[in-house]
């Protein structure tokens, strides 16, 4: 159900680890895309540049720096355009940082999303808005035999952070009733690979072992994460965006990898792929944190064929390439 049309689908968060590489995907199958973003310091902006040079010379992208709050241009930038597809992938990342910065999430995660949505909901012929949700919107709950699914209850956040996400969805709910378009929120679970974020732990524990440096271990250790390869992530975003719900309709589905691995095997798998033993330092559960992430992608698998193919060793193998590549060995 591949839908390329002359007019370009816009793509926020376009200098972020993920809609830095969904813009490219989309690119390569021949789609324009507009990519927006605000380049904001909560990590390295030097990062994000970088992402976006490699769109240089590709005529078929072309990039806003805007806040997604911003209502009236984004707005004109959707109508301006004749957008009839986004994925909305910009927002305000992090668990820990909620913490401290609360407004932060309040602009970029809802006040950001609620522009979006009124910018696609007048414009004219709209057909499908894929937003960024989250796995933090589960709450703490345990592992059971199975992953967690989407029609479980998700009533119970333990960060602001997950708060914003689970607020996204309840809004999308009631702008697809309301206004009749087609949304599809994705629930990421823990993504990872080259270009991704500083703040995950994959990314910063890379830095400190490269440097010498002890890297904190929280939880005591005791977490699990279902991390998810970014080419995996791509797959299940273009085949949701590919595959609209019907008019009316706010469709929410797990993306993830299936497989939740412990932090432990994450740190030893890490530390086989850089060639270098972590000092490890072990500290309790920190505030916002979830013990266990485990996704069900049942619904996404039986919709668009997605099934992740790239394994922990595989993709943290291709990360610890690329941080060399792009930092050196002692960054």
């Amino acid at each position: 159900m591949i839908s390329i049309q002359h007019t370009p689908i816009l793509v926020t968060g376009a200098a972020g680890f993920i809609g830095h590489a969904v813009a490219h995907r989309l690119l390569a199958r021949g789609e324009r895309v507009i990519g927006v973003d605000i380049v904001n310091d909560y990590y390295d902006p030097a990062l994000k540049e970088s992402r976006l040079a490699t769109f240089a010379g590709i005529n078929s992208f072309a990039f806003e720096r805007l806040d997604i709050a911003d209502a009236d241009k984004m707005k004109a930038l959707v109508r301006d355009n004749n957008i009839v597809r986004v994925v909305h992938l910009a927002a305000q990342a992090g668990v820990r940082y909620s913490l401290e910065n609360p407004f932060a999430y309040e602009r970029s995660n809802l006040a950001g999303h609620l522009s979006v949505m009124e910018a696609c909901r007048h414009a004219e012929g709209f057909e499908h808005l894929v937003y960024a949700s989250s796995s933090s919107v589960y709450g703490d709950k345990p592992i059971g035999g199975a992953g967690f699914k989407e029609d479980e209850p998700a009533n119970d956040p333990v960060s602001l952070y997950a708060a914003t996400k689970r607020a996204c969805e309840l809004m999308s709910q009631s702008y697809a009733k309301l206004y009749g378009f087609p949304q599809t929120g994705l629930r990421f679970f823990t993504v990872y690979g080259p270009w991704g974020r500083p703040d995950m732990a994959y990314f910063s524990f890379t830095q400190k072992i490269l440097r010498g440096e002890a890297i904190e271990v929280y939880g005591n250790g005791q977490m699990a994460r279902d991390f998810t390869y970014i080419d995996d992530i791509v797959d299940g975003i273009i085949g949701a965006l590919d595959h609209p719900p019907a008019r009316g309709e706010n469709r929410v589905l797990n993306i993830g990898d299936s497989h939740p691995v412990g932090l432990m095997e994450m740190i030893e798998t890490l530390e086989k792929a850089i060639g270098r033993e972590a000092t490890k330092v072990m500290r309790p559960m920190q505030p916002g944190d979830v013990t266990a992430t485990y996704a069900d992608v049942s619904k996404l698998h039986a919709l668009t064929g997605y099934k992740p193919k790239v394994m922990l060793a595989e993709g943290l193998e291709k990360f610890a390439d690329w941080y060399r590549q792009y930092y050196g060995t002692s960054a």
